[in-house]
């Protein structure tokens, strides 16, 4: 099977990865060591301000390597519930376990996710994605009484490619949410076009590689809101000092400068410091982010 268009989610995902990917202003920490079973267990420790996040996480995969089975324990929630076992209300830790099974190519094409979290009864979903040289489909269905049902479809090549991102609210009969994007790849540039946020939305998105020796290249994304009538301009540059080192650079409309520098001092480690400056006010401290990643 050659190279299709992918998902609905690789549309614009080069330039979003140029401008986005690894920049932060927290510290993270992730060590990843591996058991003699062969499970893969993953810490990570995040400090936002005061407050310090901390996640487990464990990967095994079967002999044939086609089924990987995920197992998080996260102490980060997004969970609005008053917790009745909290003093400050303004700051919920709930501890959820996730789980995710992906069942790689039961057939040609196809893959089979199935996540569920503890001890939250309605977050049971199963996932499946087909891939095929002019086609790509996601679908996802809750395990639940009156589920929601998304949907996403790529047609085309891997040069156009022409895709719709739907979600179905079985309870109420609305459709929640409803995107398409289209994309264009050649040998060094990819342009895409999205609507996002019912129509409200408008996003153009643009990456060239300059140098494919040195990684160099550069990106831009135009977000228009209909809605807020606000347009937002961010544009951006990669380049690699050398084969261990990359640093980044991106801009935005609204002043804010970000940069970072990523080292893989050993395989598969990488350090990575970034900062973002408010041009449009000076006075305020820069933001300094460092990540860590260790692993054997």
């Amino acid at each position: 099977m050659g190279k299709g268009p992918g998902l609905y989610a690789d549309i614009g995902k080069k330039a979003r990865d140029l401008l986005y990917k690894d920049y932060q202003s927290d510290h993270k920490f992730t060590v990843t060591t591996y058991t003699s079973t062969g499970v893969a267990l993953t810490s990570t420790g995040i400090k936002k301000g005061e407050l310090f996040l901390a996640d487990v996480s464990g990967q095994l995969k079967n002999k044939n390597k086609n089924i990987t089975t995920d197992i998080k324990v996260d102490t980060n929630s997004n969970d609005d519930t008053p917790c009745m076992y909290c003093r400050d209300q303004s700051m919920i830790l709930l501890y959820k376990l996730l789980t995710t099974i992906t069942v790689d190519e039961p057939a040609p094409g196809l893959k089979t996710i199935f996540s569920f979290k503890v001890p939250d009864q309605r977050s049971g979903k199963v996932e499946l994605q087909y891939q095929h040289e002019y086609a790509g489909v996601s679908t996802s269905l809750g395990l639940t009484a009156n589920p929601i049902v998304n949907f996403s479809g790529v047609v085309g090549s891997n040069v156009v490619a022409l895709g719709t991102d739907l979600s179905f609210d079985t309870a109420t009969g609305n459709l929640t949410k409803y995107n398409a994007g289209l994309s264009y790849t050649n040998a060094d540039l990819i342009a895409s076009l999205t609507v996002n946020d019912k129509g409200d939305t408008l996003t153009a998105s643009y990456y060239h590689t300059v140098k494919p020796l040195t990684s160099t290249a550069v990106g831009a994304e135009l977000t228009r809101s209909f809605s807020s009538n606000e347009n937002t301009l961010t544009i951006g540059t990669q380049h690699a000092l050398d084969p261990l080192t990359t640093v980044k650079a991106r801009l935005n409309n609204y002043g804010k400068v970000s940069a970072l520098i990523q080292h893989e001092w050993r395989p598969k480690s990488l350090f990575t410091i970034s900062g973002e400056v408010d041009t449009k006010a000076i006075e305020k401290s820069a933001k300094i982010g460092l990540a860590l990643a260790l692993k054997p």
